[in-house]
Protein backbone atom coordinates (compact mmCIF):
# COMPACT_ATOMS: atom_id res chain seq x y z
CA UNK A 1 0.00 0.00 0.00
CA UNK A 2 1.68 3.51 -1.42
CA UNK A 3 2.20 5.79 1.62
CA UNK A 4 -0.04 8.97 1.53
CA UNK A 5 0.61 11.84 3.86
CA UNK A 6 -2.38 14.35 4.37
CA UNK A 7 -1.88 17.92 5.04
CA UNK A 8 -4.93 19.76 6.53
CA UNK A 9 -6.87 22.52 6.36
CA UNK A 10 -5.83 24.87 8.99
CA UNK A 11 -8.99 26.36 10.51
CA UNK A 12 -8.23 27.70 14.19
CA UNK A 13 -9.21 31.55 12.69
CA UNK A 14 -9.17 33.63 9.65
CA UNK A 15 -5.41 34.51 10.24
CA UNK A 16 -3.77 31.38 10.28
CA UNK A 17 -2.91 30.74 6.62
CA UNK A 18 0.46 28.89 7.44
CA UNK A 19 1.44 25.62 5.91
CA UNK A 20 3.46 22.71 7.05
CA UNK A 21 5.29 21.89 3.77
CA UNK A 22 5.37 24.04 0.68
CA UNK A 23 4.39 22.90 -3.20
CA UNK A 24 7.80 23.28 -3.67
CA UNK A 25 8.46 20.55 -0.61
CA UNK A 26 5.41 19.01 -2.00
CA UNK A 27 7.21 18.36 -5.56
CA UNK A 28 10.25 17.10 -3.65
CA UNK A 29 8.85 14.89 -1.84
CA UNK A 30 6.64 13.82 -5.09
CA UNK A 31 9.73 13.04 -7.08
CA UNK A 32 10.62 10.20 -4.28
CA UNK A 33 7.35 8.77 -4.55
CA UNK A 34 5.46 10.03 -1.61
CA UNK A 35 1.84 10.92 -2.49
CA UNK A 36 0.47 14.13 -0.67
CA UNK A 37 -3.00 14.88 -0.20
CA UNK A 38 -3.98 18.36 0.82
CA UNK A 39 -7.03 19.77 1.84
CA UNK A 40 -8.57 22.65 0.02
CA UNK A 41 -8.34 26.26 1.51
CA UNK A 42 -9.84 29.12 0.36
CA UNK A 43 -7.47 31.69 2.77
CA UNK A 44 -4.09 29.30 2.95
CA UNK A 45 -1.00 31.11 1.68
CA UNK A 46 -0.08 28.78 -1.14
CA UNK A 47 -3.38 28.24 -3.31
CA UNK A 48 -5.04 24.54 -4.42
CA UNK A 49 -3.96 25.32 -7.58
CA UNK A 50 -0.75 25.73 -6.77
CA UNK A 51 -0.41 22.32 -4.77
CA UNK A 52 -2.17 20.64 -8.25
CA UNK A 53 1.10 21.75 -10.19
CA UNK A 54 2.69 20.46 -7.69
CA UNK A 55 1.56 16.92 -7.67
CA UNK A 56 -0.39 16.85 -4.73
CA UNK A 57 -4.32 15.64 -4.91
CA UNK A 58 -6.38 18.71 -3.33
CA UNK A 59 -9.26 17.02 -1.68
CA UNK A 60 -11.36 16.89 1.62
CA UNK A 61 -10.96 13.22 2.60
CA UNK A 62 -7.48 12.56 4.36
CA UNK A 63 -9.18 9.50 6.05
CA UNK A 64 -6.79 6.93 3.64
CA UNK A 65 -3.13 9.25 4.87
CA UNK A 66 -1.02 7.22 6.97
CA UNK A 67 0.11 10.65 8.53
CA UNK A 68 -1.81 13.77 8.40
CA UNK A 69 0.00 16.86 9.25
CA UNK A 70 -1.07 20.25 10.02
CA UNK A 71 0.62 23.46 11.84
CA UNK A 72 -1.66 24.50 14.71
CA UNK A 73 -4.05 21.98 16.84
CA UNK A 74 -6.88 19.92 15.44
CA UNK A 75 -10.28 20.09 16.15
CA UNK A 76 -11.86 17.45 18.55
CA UNK A 77 -13.24 15.15 16.69
CA UNK A 78 -11.13 15.52 13.60
CA UNK A 79 -9.00 12.29 14.55
CA UNK A 80 -9.67 8.76 13.45
CA UNK A 81 -8.87 5.70 15.31
CA UNK A 82 -5.02 4.65 15.27
CA UNK A 83 -3.91 8.09 13.27
CA UNK A 84 -0.95 9.28 12.94
CA UNK A 85 -0.66 13.06 13.40
CA UNK A 86 2.21 15.97 13.72
CA UNK A 87 1.47 19.39 14.38
CA UNK A 88 2.02 21.71 17.44
CA UNK A 89 -0.29 20.19 19.97
CA UNK A 90 0.62 22.65 23.29
CA UNK A 91 0.11 19.56 24.98
CA UNK A 92 4.14 19.19 26.11
CA UNK A 93 3.09 21.30 29.55
CA UNK A 94 -0.04 20.13 30.32
CA UNK A 95 -1.63 23.40 28.78
CA UNK A 96 -5.45 23.10 30.03
CA UNK A 97 -7.02 24.42 27.01
CA UNK A 98 -5.42 21.09 25.21
CA UNK A 99 -5.89 18.70 27.38
CA UNK A 100 -9.51 17.17 26.13
CA UNK A 101 -7.60 17.11 22.66
CA UNK A 102 -4.93 14.54 23.98
CA UNK A 103 -7.46 12.41 26.05
CA UNK A 104 -9.09 12.03 22.52
CA UNK A 105 -5.92 10.73 20.54
CA UNK A 106 -5.10 8.50 23.46
CA UNK A 107 -9.05 7.28 23.36
CA UNK A 108 -8.67 6.50 19.95
CA UNK A 109 -5.76 4.79 19.97
CA UNK A 110 -3.80 7.59 17.81
CA UNK A 111 -0.06 8.76 17.37
CA UNK A 112 0.81 12.21 18.76
CA UNK A 113 4.46 13.44 16.67
CA UNK A 114 4.84 17.61 17.83
CA UNK A 115 7.49 19.74 15.93
CA UNK A 116 8.18 21.48 19.25
CA UNK A 117 10.16 18.15 20.31
CA UNK A 118 12.39 17.42 17.19
CA UNK A 119 15.41 18.27 18.61
CA UNK A 120 19.42 17.22 18.32
CA UNK A 121 21.30 15.35 20.74
CA UNK A 122 21.99 18.67 22.78
CA UNK A 123 17.83 19.68 23.07
CA UNK A 124 18.09 22.32 20.26
CA UNK A 125 15.14 22.72 18.37
CA UNK A 126 15.32 21.81 14.59
CA UNK A 127 11.66 22.59 13.18
CA UNK A 128 10.63 25.86 14.51
CA UNK A 129 8.75 29.06 13.48
CA UNK A 130 10.30 31.22 16.68
CA UNK A 131 12.45 33.53 14.14
CA UNK A 132 8.99 34.80 12.57
CA UNK A 133 6.83 35.36 15.84
CA UNK A 134 10.44 37.17 17.08
CA UNK A 135 9.99 39.17 13.60
CA UNK A 136 6.01 39.70 13.75
CA UNK A 137 5.99 40.02 17.81
CA UNK A 138 8.06 43.03 17.43
CA UNK A 139 6.71 44.60 14.55
CA UNK A 140 3.50 44.73 16.35
CA UNK A 141 5.38 45.79 19.57
CA UNK A 142 6.42 49.08 17.87
CA UNK A 143 2.40 49.69 16.74
CA UNK A 144 1.40 49.05 20.16
CA UNK A 145 3.76 51.31 21.43
CA UNK A 146 2.87 54.08 19.49
CA UNK A 147 -0.66 53.78 19.94
CA UNK A 148 -0.49 53.67 23.96
CA UNK A 149 1.91 56.87 23.59
CA UNK A 150 -0.56 58.27 21.25
CA UNK A 151 -3.48 57.86 23.87
CA UNK A 152 -1.10 59.13 26.36
CA UNK A 153 -0.72 62.59 24.17
CA UNK A 154 2.95 61.93 23.44
CA UNK A 155 3.26 61.62 19.85
CA UNK A 156 6.10 59.73 18.28
CA UNK A 157 7.54 58.40 15.04
CA UNK A 158 6.00 55.03 16.74
CA UNK A 159 2.18 56.61 15.80
CA UNK A 160 3.71 55.71 12.16
CA UNK A 161 3.86 52.18 12.68
CA UNK A 162 2.06 48.96 11.48
CA UNK A 163 1.68 45.63 12.48
CA UNK A 164 3.08 42.91 10.78
CA UNK A 165 -0.11 41.35 8.64
CA UNK A 166 -0.68 45.07 7.35
CA UNK A 167 2.64 44.64 4.94
CA UNK A 168 2.93 43.17 1.64
CA UNK A 169 6.02 40.77 2.80
CA UNK A 170 9.00 41.21 5.21
CA UNK A 171 10.75 43.33 2.83
CA UNK A 172 8.29 46.13 2.95
CA UNK A 173 8.25 45.65 7.02
CA UNK A 174 11.94 45.95 7.17
CA UNK A 175 11.88 48.72 4.68
CA UNK A 176 8.92 50.48 6.65
CA UNK A 177 10.91 50.12 9.94
CA UNK A 178 14.05 51.52 8.81
CA UNK A 179 12.54 54.85 7.82
CA UNK A 180 10.97 54.81 11.60
CA UNK A 181 13.80 54.50 12.76
CA UNK A 182 15.43 57.62 10.08
CA UNK A 183 12.88 59.63 11.48
CA UNK A 184 13.69 59.08 15.58
CA UNK A 185 17.78 59.73 14.57
CA UNK A 186 16.36 62.93 12.76
CA UNK A 187 13.59 64.25 14.43
CA UNK A 188 14.30 63.05 18.23
CA UNK A 189 11.76 61.44 20.78
CA UNK A 190 9.87 63.81 22.93
CA UNK A 191 11.68 64.26 26.53
CA UNK A 192 9.07 62.36 28.16
CA UNK A 193 9.67 59.26 27.05
CA UNK A 194 13.78 59.48 26.85
CA UNK A 195 15.53 57.22 27.24
CA UNK A 196 13.22 55.20 25.78
CA UNK A 197 14.11 51.89 26.93
CA UNK A 198 13.54 47.67 24.95
CA UNK A 199 14.09 45.02 27.82
CA UNK A 200 14.47 41.82 26.06
CA UNK A 201 14.22 38.47 27.50
CA UNK A 202 16.30 35.13 26.19
CA UNK A 203 18.54 34.58 22.80
CA UNK A 204 17.11 32.45 21.00
CA UNK A 205 15.63 32.06 17.63
CA UNK A 206 12.28 34.42 19.21
CA UNK A 207 14.62 36.67 20.90
CA UNK A 208 16.98 37.13 17.64
CA UNK A 209 13.75 37.44 15.22
CA UNK A 210 12.70 40.54 17.72
CA UNK A 211 16.12 42.13 17.58
CA UNK A 212 16.38 41.33 13.72
CA UNK A 213 13.90 44.51 13.69
CA UNK A 214 15.00 46.51 16.92
CA UNK A 215 18.50 46.77 15.10
CA UNK A 216 16.73 48.45 12.23
CA UNK A 217 16.44 51.55 14.61
CA UNK A 218 19.10 53.74 15.97
CA UNK A 219 19.91 51.27 18.69
CA UNK A 220 22.21 51.78 21.77
CA UNK A 221 23.08 48.64 23.45
CA UNK A 222 23.12 49.19 27.63
CA UNK A 223 23.51 46.26 30.12
CA UNK A 224 21.06 45.92 32.90
CA UNK A 225 23.26 46.98 35.67
CA UNK A 226 23.44 49.81 33.63
CA UNK A 227 19.99 50.98 33.68
CA UNK A 228 19.67 53.32 36.43
CA UNK A 229 22.49 55.72 35.27
CA UNK A 230 21.31 55.68 32.03
CA UNK A 231 17.73 57.61 33.54
CA UNK A 232 19.88 59.62 35.58
CA UNK A 233 21.19 61.26 32.68
CA UNK A 234 19.48 64.60 30.72
CA UNK A 235 16.37 63.42 28.91
CA UNK A 236 17.84 65.28 26.17
CA UNK A 237 21.04 63.62 25.71
CA UNK A 238 19.19 60.47 24.64
CA UNK A 239 16.39 61.96 22.30
CA UNK A 240 18.05 60.20 18.92
CA UNK A 241 18.48 56.68 20.13
CA UNK A 242 16.27 53.23 21.68
CA UNK A 243 18.11 51.29 24.18
CA UNK A 244 18.05 47.41 24.46
CA UNK A 245 19.01 45.73 26.87
CA UNK A 246 18.92 41.95 26.95
CA UNK A 247 18.26 39.91 30.16
CA UNK A 248 20.05 36.54 30.50
CA UNK A 249 19.37 34.15 33.15
CA UNK A 250 21.39 36.13 35.96
CA UNK A 251 19.22 39.12 35.43
CA UNK A 252 15.98 37.51 35.41
CA UNK A 253 16.56 35.03 38.47
CA UNK A 254 18.30 35.42 41.88
CA UNK A 255 18.88 32.88 44.69
CA UNK A 256 16.24 33.52 47.80
CA UNK A 257 18.38 33.00 50.19
CA UNK A 258 21.07 35.64 49.43
CA UNK A 259 20.31 36.79 46.31
CA UNK A 260 23.08 34.71 44.29
CA UNK A 261 22.63 32.91 40.92
CA UNK A 262 24.18 29.55 39.66
CA UNK A 263 22.60 27.80 36.56
CA UNK A 264 23.07 24.39 37.13
CA UNK A 265 21.52 24.98 40.35
CA UNK A 266 18.55 26.93 39.09
CA UNK A 267 17.93 24.24 36.76
CA UNK A 268 17.76 21.19 39.31
CA UNK A 269 16.08 23.07 41.53
CA UNK A 270 14.25 26.23 40.51
CA UNK A 271 12.19 26.62 43.56
CA UNK A 272 15.23 28.24 45.09
CA UNK A 273 14.74 31.01 43.08
CA UNK A 274 12.41 33.90 42.16
CA UNK A 275 12.59 36.38 39.75
CA UNK A 276 15.00 39.48 39.61
CA UNK A 277 12.98 41.45 37.32
CA UNK A 278 11.83 43.13 39.77
CA UNK A 279 14.94 45.26 39.94
CA UNK A 280 14.83 46.35 36.30
CA UNK A 281 11.11 46.78 35.11
CA UNK A 282 10.67 50.46 37.12
CA UNK A 283 13.40 51.56 33.82
CA UNK A 284 12.13 50.00 30.82
CA UNK A 285 9.60 51.45 28.50
CA UNK A 286 8.74 48.00 26.72
CA UNK A 287 9.10 44.09 28.30
CA UNK A 288 9.92 41.89 25.80
CA UNK A 289 9.57 37.98 26.67
CA UNK A 290 10.96 36.02 24.22
CA UNK A 291 12.37 33.63 26.41
CA UNK A 292 10.99 29.76 26.92
CA UNK A 293 9.65 29.14 30.37
CA UNK A 294 8.36 25.57 32.07
CA UNK A 295 5.98 25.74 34.72
CA UNK A 296 8.74 24.88 37.12
CA UNK A 297 10.74 27.53 37.09
CA UNK A 298 9.29 31.06 38.82
CA UNK A 299 7.36 33.60 36.96
CA UNK A 300 9.29 36.46 35.24
CA UNK A 301 6.85 39.05 36.18
CA UNK A 302 3.86 38.39 38.62
CA UNK A 303 0.44 40.20 39.41
CA UNK A 304 2.72 41.96 42.73
CA UNK A 305 5.32 43.37 41.20
CA UNK A 306 3.02 45.11 38.41
CA UNK A 307 0.86 46.43 40.98
CA UNK A 308 3.47 47.98 42.84
CA UNK A 309 4.93 49.43 39.92
CA UNK A 310 1.43 50.84 39.74
CA UNK A 311 1.01 51.79 43.49
CA UNK A 312 2.69 55.56 43.34
CA UNK A 313 1.06 58.55 41.79
CA UNK A 314 2.85 59.07 39.45
CA UNK A 315 2.62 55.97 36.25
CA UNK A 316 5.79 54.24 35.94
CA UNK A 317 7.92 54.48 32.73
CA UNK A 318 7.00 50.72 31.28
CA UNK A 319 3.94 50.83 28.85
CA UNK A 320 4.27 47.76 27.14
CA UNK A 321 4.36 44.23 28.02
CA UNK A 322 5.48 42.30 24.30
CA UNK A 323 5.02 38.42 25.11
CA UNK A 324 6.27 37.02 22.26
CA UNK A 325 6.16 33.30 24.08
CA UNK A 326 2.33 33.82 24.80
CA UNK A 327 2.28 31.59 27.55
CA UNK A 328 -0.97 32.20 29.24
CA UNK A 329 -1.05 32.85 32.94
CA UNK A 330 3.06 31.42 32.33
CA UNK A 331 5.92 33.64 32.98
CA UNK A 332 3.86 37.01 32.28
CA UNK A 333 1.12 36.80 35.01
CA UNK A 334 -0.80 39.26 33.24
CA UNK A 335 -0.59 37.17 29.99
CA UNK A 336 -4.27 36.19 30.96
CA UNK A 337 -5.70 35.68 27.59
CA UNK A 338 -4.18 34.87 23.88
CA UNK A 339 -5.14 37.89 21.14
CA UNK A 340 -5.69 38.02 18.13
CA UNK A 341 -3.66 40.34 14.99
CA UNK A 342 -6.41 42.63 14.25
CA UNK A 343 -7.15 43.03 18.26
CA UNK A 344 -3.83 42.43 19.64
CA UNK A 345 -3.69 44.15 22.68
CA UNK A 346 -5.83 44.41 25.85
CA UNK A 347 -4.97 46.60 29.28
CA UNK A 348 -3.91 44.79 32.62
CA UNK A 349 -5.29 45.94 35.61
CA UNK A 350 -2.58 44.13 38.25
CA UNK A 351 -5.19 45.48 41.10
CA UNK A 352 -8.30 43.71 40.07
CA UNK A 353 -6.27 41.13 38.00
CA UNK A 354 -8.11 41.94 34.79
CA UNK A 355 -7.89 42.67 31.21
CA UNK A 356 -9.84 45.07 29.50
CA UNK A 357 -10.07 44.97 25.70
CA UNK A 358 -9.65 47.86 23.29
CA UNK A 359 -8.41 50.15 25.88
CA UNK A 360 -4.97 51.68 25.97
CA UNK A 361 -3.93 54.02 29.06
CA UNK A 362 -4.93 53.39 32.87
CA UNK A 363 -3.38 51.30 36.28
CA UNK A 364 -1.57 49.23 34.40
CA UNK A 365 0.36 48.11 31.05
CA UNK A 366 -0.73 47.02 27.72
CA UNK A 367 -0.19 43.71 26.92
CA UNK A 368 0.06 42.36 23.51
CA UNK A 369 -0.51 38.71 23.67
CA UNK A 370 -1.07 36.89 20.10
CA UNK A 371 -0.38 33.32 20.43
CA UNK A 372 0.27 32.71 16.34
CA UNK A 373 2.47 35.61 15.79
CA UNK A 374 3.90 34.00 12.43
CA UNK A 375 0.97 33.76 10.77
CA UNK A 376 1.20 37.38 10.47
CA UNK A 377 4.21 36.59 7.92
CA UNK A 378 2.73 33.71 6.17
CA UNK A 379 4.45 32.76 3.14
CA UNK A 380 8.24 33.61 4.89
CA UNK A 381 7.37 32.29 7.57
CA UNK A 382 5.96 28.91 5.58
CA UNK A 383 8.82 28.19 3.71
CA UNK A 384 11.65 28.63 6.38
CA UNK A 385 9.74 25.96 8.36
CA UNK A 386 8.77 23.93 5.14
CA UNK A 387 12.74 23.92 4.60
CA UNK A 388 13.68 22.62 8.20
CA UNK A 389 10.85 20.07 7.84
CA UNK A 390 11.24 18.46 4.72
CA UNK A 391 14.22 16.56 5.14
CA UNK A 392 13.06 14.74 8.10
CA UNK A 393 9.58 13.75 5.83
CA UNK A 394 11.42 11.00 4.32
CA UNK A 395 12.60 9.20 6.86
CA UNK A 396 9.09 9.48 8.42
CA UNK A 397 7.25 7.76 5.44
CA UNK A 398 9.28 5.01 5.86
CA UNK A 399 8.47 4.68 9.27
CA UNK A 400 4.89 4.62 8.36
CA UNK A 401 2.12 1.83 7.62
CA UNK A 402 -1.34 0.90 7.98
CA UNK A 403 -0.67 0.19 11.63
CA UNK A 404 0.85 3.06 12.46
CA UNK A 405 4.31 4.83 12.91
CA UNK A 406 7.20 1.95 13.31
CA UNK A 407 9.28 3.68 16.26
CA UNK A 408 12.16 1.46 15.55
CA UNK A 409 12.56 3.17 12.42
CA UNK A 410 12.33 6.86 13.06
CA UNK A 411 15.88 8.49 13.55
CA UNK A 412 16.48 9.98 16.90
CA UNK A 413 15.22 13.65 16.15
CA UNK A 414 11.67 12.49 15.14
CA UNK A 415 11.54 9.59 17.98
CA UNK A 416 12.11 12.23 20.44
CA UNK A 417 9.11 14.25 19.54
CA UNK A 418 6.55 11.06 19.78
CA UNK A 419 4.48 12.12 22.58
CA UNK A 420 1.66 9.34 22.05
CA UNK A 421 1.83 6.63 20.49
CA UNK A 422 -0.89 3.95 19.71
CA UNK A 423 -2.53 5.85 22.25
CA UNK A 424 0.10 5.20 25.61
CA UNK A 425 1.76 8.10 26.54
CA UNK A 426 5.71 8.06 26.08
CA UNK A 427 7.75 7.61 29.16
CA UNK A 428 8.97 10.89 29.00
CA UNK A 429 5.48 12.86 28.92
CA UNK A 430 3.65 10.53 31.35
CA UNK A 431 3.01 12.73 34.03
CA UNK A 432 0.39 14.23 31.31
CA UNK A 433 -2.24 11.49 32.77
CA UNK A 434 -2.13 13.08 35.84
CA UNK A 435 -3.31 16.14 33.85
CA UNK A 436 -6.08 14.95 31.63
CA UNK A 437 -9.87 15.64 32.07
CA UNK A 438 -10.24 13.67 35.62
CA UNK A 439 -7.00 13.05 36.30
CA UNK A 440 -5.81 13.86 40.41
CA UNK A 441 -3.91 16.80 39.07
CA UNK A 442 -6.25 18.80 36.95
CA UNK A 443 -7.75 20.59 39.75
CA UNK A 444 -3.81 21.68 40.50
CA UNK A 445 -3.14 22.59 36.82
CA UNK A 446 -6.29 24.81 36.48
CA UNK A 447 -5.82 26.43 39.44
CA UNK A 448 -1.73 27.17 38.64
CA UNK A 449 -2.93 28.57 35.57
Amino acid sequence: MDCVIGIRREDKNRWERRVPLTPDAVRHLADQGIRVAVQPSPIRVFTDAEYVRAGAEVREDLDDCFLVMGVKEMPRGFFREGGVYLFFSHTMKGQPANMEMLAEILRKRATLVDYELITDDEGRRLVAFGHFAGLAGMLDGLWALGRRLAEEGIVTPFAGALRAWEFRDLAEAKAATERLGRQIADEGLPAEVAPLVFGVTGYGRVARGAREILDLLPVREVAPEDLPALLAEPAGAHRRHVYVTTFRKEHMYRRKVDGGFDLAELNDHPGRYESRLVEFLPHLTVLVNALYWEPRFPRLVTREMLADLWAGERSPRLRLIDDITCDIRGSIEATVKPTDPDRPTYLYLPDRDEAVDDAWTGRGPVVLAVDNLPCELPREASEEFSGALAPFVPALARALGPDGLDLEKLPAPLRRAVIAHRGELMPRHAHLADLLPGGPGNRELRHAS
